[in-house]
């Protein structure tokens, strides 16, 4: 039998939640747009910058070399929790950076007049946005992959945009942002590959809430970003297979990406080099790996066990609240819940709350076509993380009620 999760011992581990808001308890819900940091991760950076900090790969002296292998070890970090290579693991500035970094380097390269792209209609702007801007370059069209009312994806218009033949790319988000659809992302790369279309997941949601195998997955490219995974901002992950890095070429050029450099030409490194020019995000990486060992040290299955309850109390106490409707109710969800409140602005809902020391978002989530779908401007948004306990979904539902009665 798993253990249950010690929310209060994992709680203390986090010095960002223990301040009051505007004179109240701090419950803080907005851990799908960044999550706060443990100790674990402030401390292993304020140590390496403090006793460890040097340059890597340039250096022969001692701290050089440390600081060389705590970066590398922290690439190994990455790969195991991906179950891949080392070699297969690009540190970018953040998992936006990351699917830039694949439609500037193999759309631009291998997208022609024609050509097909997939996007899911729940994607993050980061995972359509990119993909608009190559395609004017390249003559390809990107197209939508529709929702269906729950908030799933029609595999059935998949499947027919499939067979309409033409089809390079689809991008997936694994778990959507903005209504927390978990996508049967290993399903849709399986039956992409049948076609010859390549796959990206966008696991920057899944990440933090269960264990990822990239094997299992399917996928060519996987994608995510350290801050909501308990780490620092500016450094991301790019998992591409082997023979499809290969095929990539640079995207930015700069130190450290070479293998030699002339007036006459330039000849590349091998991946990952290839794809991190300049100086790297070292401290960053020491962080982003501090924080992977810290979350997998919480075990999968009570993390699992303890956001699942803590949705199913959300949503059963947004169902006592009058005039309040849902946005998203796939068979399947993780991490965030989406709704709107009768004759009340999300902003001015997130707003009482604020009141009420309780932090959610208001907005679109960088998710317009989702909004669009659903016919709304602008949805509240709660999302859980480890820390989550039983009192801040509580405090929430509570400052809801009198948002209700505000605004009825």
């Amino acid at each position: 039998m798993t253990a249950a999760l010690d929310v209060a011992a994992v709680r203390a581990q986090f010095p960002g939640l223990a301040d009051t808001a505007r004179g109240k308890r701090f419950a803080y819900l907005d851990t799908a747009a960044t999550a706060q940091k443990p100790l674990a991760v402030i401390e292993a950076m304020d140590h390496f910058l403090r006793t460890g900090y040097g340059t890597v790969h340039r250096g022969i002296y001692e701290r050089s070399v440390q600081s060389t292998k705590a970066y590398e070890d922290a690439r190994q970090t990455v790969a195991r929790f991906l179950g891949a290579a080392r070699d297969e693991i690009v540190f970018t500035m953040g998992c936006t950076d990351a699917i830039n970094l694949v439609a500037w380097s193999w759309g631009l390269s291998h997208l022609k007049p024609g050509d097909r792209v997939l996007v899911s209609g729940l994607d993050h702007h980061a995972g359509l946005v990119p993909w608009q801007l190559v395609a004017e370059r390249t003559g390809a069209r990107v197209e939508p992959i529709p929702v269906l009312d729950d908030g799933t994806l029609d595999l059935d218009a998949y499947d027919r945009l499939l067979a309409a033949g033409g089809v390079r790319y689809v991008g997936v988000v694994h778990i959507a942002n903005s209504i927390g659809t978990v996508n049967p992302v290993a399903e849709m790369s399986r039956r992409a590959h049948a076609h010859g279309a390549l796959v990206l997941v966008d696991a920057a949601q899944s990440a933090p809430h269960r264990p990822i195998d990239v094997r299992a997955l399917g996928c060519d490219w996987l994608v995510f970003g350290a801050h909501k995974v308990y780490g620092p901002t500016g450094i991301g992950v790019l998992w591409g297979r082997p023979e499809v890095l290969a095929a990539m070429p640079p995207w930015r050029g700069g130190g450290e990406m070479i293998e030699r450099v002339s007036f006459k030409g330039t000849t590349f490194a091998k991946p990952p080099a290839r794809f991190e020019a300049g100086t790297p995000p070292i401290v960053e990486a020491i962080g982003l790996a501090a924080a992977i060992r810290w979350l997998e040290g919480l075990g999968w299955s009570a993390l699992a066990a303890h956001e699942q309850a803590l949705l199913a109390r959300i949503e059963a106490g947004l169902a006592d609240i009058p005039g309040l409707r849902r946005i998203g109710t796939a068979p399947e969800r993780s991490g965030a819940v989406s709704f709107v409140l009768d004759g009340c602005h999300p902003a001015d809902v997130a707003a009482v709350l604020d009141n009420e020391g309780v932090a959610i978002r208001a907005g679109h989530h960088c998710a317009q076509p989702v909004m669009e779908r659903f016919g709304v401007p602008a949805t509240a948004r709660i999302s859980v993380g480890c820390y989550t306990d039983e009192t801040d979904i509580d405090q929430a539902i509570t400052a809801l009620h009198k948002a209700a009665r505000l605004f009825a």
